[in-house]
């Protein structure tokens, strides 16, 4: 007799696996986008001109056109080396116009828009997003002297006007105020405000505004020089005079860089610093105009009040193209 005792198992449904959904990756946050876009060796692009002054646009496409083809990693157009200072309103938006044409999303634009005048700069910022710019380059308010406060309102009111990614210009040396970084932190705050091109060739500052304002705030340096200190002190990348002629090298240098090549990106730092050295010997753009010249972009031409360069400066920046290998 079977004394075990018996097991009874209630009856029951098992219920079906739910399906499992296909994996799609999620599309990239805005912060990531903006790693992406504004980082590597972006060119300050210089306006070239006729001999009698006038903006010689076909001159400034085909720069456009060479540069992208050099491998500049993004272009922009009307800043300080671009003259914007003596352009016509009428002429900035056409630089800017014929910028975003050519590039034609291959890579960003960052177009010029500032202004010490905060209406002024707003005109130029929609005008920027209207054109297709990627992003719009404001310097800090230059002759009027804002406070920090002043600086906090101006550059709010525009990005409150104009739904597009501000890269603020710090450059104490042309604009007479520094704008710190603990001001920089509150702008960061404003989802439009992404980024600083920092022009203080002050090392120290991109550790205090990473402090500031956070490792995803876009720091692009202002100064060839100090271009690789400044990355190694949190920085994304450099707007760069000496790309105007010789675009190749500078990506190069980023992407060796990027690549943790140091010695590479570092020996190429070397061969360009006699460059950097002579296209500064006078106020710019006076020197990388005439050094793009050389190369058959465009003439040499500034617009007052900047004079024709010095034959001295002229014989240096040939000899330092030269040396570097831009030139026979």
């Amino acid at each position: 007799m079977d004394l075990r005792p018996t097991l009874h198992v209630p009856s029951f449904a098992i219920p079906p696996f739910p399906a499992i959904p296909p994996c799609v990756a999620a599309p990239p946050s805005e912060t990531a986008l903006r790693k992406i876009m504004f980082k590597g060796s972006f060119v300050a692009l210089v306006t070239p001109m006729r001999l009698d002054g006038s903006v010689d646009a076909d001159a400034f496409a085909g720069f456009v056109e060479w540069q992208i083809k050099q491998g500049t990693h993004g272009i922009v157009p009307v800043g300080t080396t671009g003259e914007s200072p003596t352009l016509s309103h009428d002429e900035h938006r056409q630089v800017v116009d014929i910028a975003v044409k050519v590039a034609a999303g291959r890579v960003p634009v960052v177009a010029g828009a500032g202004s010490n005048c905060t209406a002024e700069a707003i005109e130029l910022t929609r005008h920027a997003k209207q054109a297709g710019a990627d992003a719009a380059l404001i310097v800090t308010p230059y002759y009027n002297k804002p406070t920090q406060e002043g600086m906090v309102q101006h550059f709010t009111a525009i990005a409150d006007a104009v739904d597009l990614p501000i890269i603020i210009y710090n450059i104490p040396s042309r604009s007479v105020v520094d704008m710190t970084a603990e001001t920089m932190g509150r702008l960061a705050r404003h989802r439009n405000i992404i980024g600083v091109k920092d022009s203080t060739a002050n090392l120290a500052r991109p550790l205090h505004t990473r402090r500031s304002c956070g490792p995803n705030f876009v720091q692009m340096s202002g100064e060839d020089h100090t271009r690789l200190a400044f990355m190694a002190a949190g920085g994304h990348g450099c707007i760069s005079v000496t790309a105007n002629v010789a675009p190749r090298l500078c990506s190069e240098m980023h992407q060796a860089w990027d690549d943790g090549m140091v010695d590479r990106a570092m020996a190429i730092q070397d061969r360009l610093l006699n460059l950097h050295d002579a296209l500064f010997v006078e106020s710019s753009p006076g020197p990388v105009k005439y050094a793009a010249s050389l190369l058959g972009h465009g003439s040499d031409h500034c617009r007052l009040p900047l004079a024709p360069i010095a034959e001295s400066t002229r014989t240096q920046v040939r000899t330092a193209m030269q040396a570097a290998g831009l030139l026979n």
